[in-house]
């Protein structure tokens, strides 16, 4: 619903000044004198009847006066009117009323500077209320995600403070509590990863080195994971690839990509690590046997605490594609996800190879 516009009270005065209206009626109705000398000069005043010279008078004083009405009323309808309905709109704004909006004043194939103005304004607005929007989101994601470790911390610490507590009890609301308090660790850095990247405050060091060495630390790193769940590993990978990127930057997609497909894999799936080049681009893919995403939940993949499935929420943020998006795009590259419910994920990546 589009709500009317309120006029502002700072303005003290308006374009349309009657002074300036009046004087420039005076000043024409004087120039009309002109035409009585033009006829002094070839017809002697004696000549002329006084009712013709009042009448001429009195017709370019009307001319004058219609003359002004005019040009005030154009100068009204396309200057003065549309620049106060912008300022009226720009204040709401500025009072953070992200609903506002300007109807254009000509059709669209009749469209002037100040409709044009006015698109533009209320594009604005409209990308202004998204991003108000995000930022409320993302403060009540925030404040959930750091709400739920800090009630279990409070929780068990307080079941600590039994002096008849079993020691085995103990220890496992002690293993809780540094549990929930490494979760929150990582949380904070995400986010402050997340918040540097979105600001560009993190520089994307575009320094040589293997993306195939990097790949098997990164696999490496979670032996321990997959070994525990019997997961199958199957790695296909070139023996070099040199790409010019933030290595420490990269590996956050790595760790993110494999991670997840470990999470998301049951017991005895296989993952799949698969890395080719040719020319121009090196690309990148990580599947996995999983429980896989529907189209809904592929959409919001990337959004930041986004977690499509609820049975896993324990176990992550939802930051961590977020923050592998932005990476990549710092870096020029490309990702993408297929995936099918019951059949699996498969997440790749692209990325340009410097010649």
């Amino acid at each position: 619903m589009k709500k009317k516009l309120k006029p502002d009270v700072r303005i003290m005065s308006s374009y349309f000044s009657w002074k300036d209206f009046l004087v420039t009626y005076f000043l024409l109705s004087t120039l009309t004198a002109g035409q009585a000398l033009i006829y002094n000069a070839y017809i002697p005043g004696e000549y002329l009847p006084w009712q013709y010279i009042f009448g001429i008078s009195g017709y370019w004083v009307i001319v004058s006066l219609i003359y002004c009405l005019v040009t005030a009323r154009q100068k009204y309808n396309k200057f003065d009117k549309p620049m106060r309905k912008l300022s009226e709109a720009a204040k709401q704004v500025a009072e953070g009323d992200f609903s506002v909006y300007l109807e254009p004043i000509h059709k669209a194939d009749k469209k002037d500077y100040v409709d044009v103005m006015f698109e533009d304004f209320n594009k604005m607005v409209e990308e202004l209320g998204s991003i108000e929007t995000l930022k409320n989101d993302f403060i009540a994601n925030v404040s959930h995600e750091i709400k739920t470790p800090l009630s279990v911390i409070h929780g068990y610490a307080t079941a600590l403070k039994q002096d008849d507590l079993p020691p085995e009890l103990r220890k496992d609301y002690t293993d809780t509590i540094i549990s929930s308090t490494n979760k929150l660790a990582t949380l904070v850095v995400n986010i402050l990863k997340l918040n540097k990247l979105e600001n560009q405050e993190i520089s994307a060091a575009a320094d040589p080195y293997d993306l195939c060495r990097q790949l098997c630390d990164c696999t490496l790193y979670f032996e321990n994971a997959w070994e525990e769940k019997n997961i199958e590993l199957v790695v296909d990978i070139e023996d070099r690839a040199i790409i010019h990127a933030d290595e420490s930057m990269m590996e956050i997609v790595w760790h993110n990509l494999i991670s997840n497909a470990l999470k998301f894999t049951s017991p005895g799936g296989t993952i799949i690590l698969r890395q080719i080049s040719d020319e121009d681009t090196i690309t990148v893919m990580v599947s996995d046997t999983g429980c896989g995403m529907d189209e809904e939940t592929m959409k919001h993949i990337f959004d930041k605490f986004y977690q499509g499935d609820p049975s896993h929420h324990a176990e992550g943020n939802g930051l961590g594609l977020a923050l592998s998006l932005r990476v990549i795009e710092l870096v020029g590259g490309v990702i993408s996800v297929k995936s099918e419910p019951g059949e699996g994920t498969t997440f790749t990546v692209q990325l340009k190879v410097e010649k």
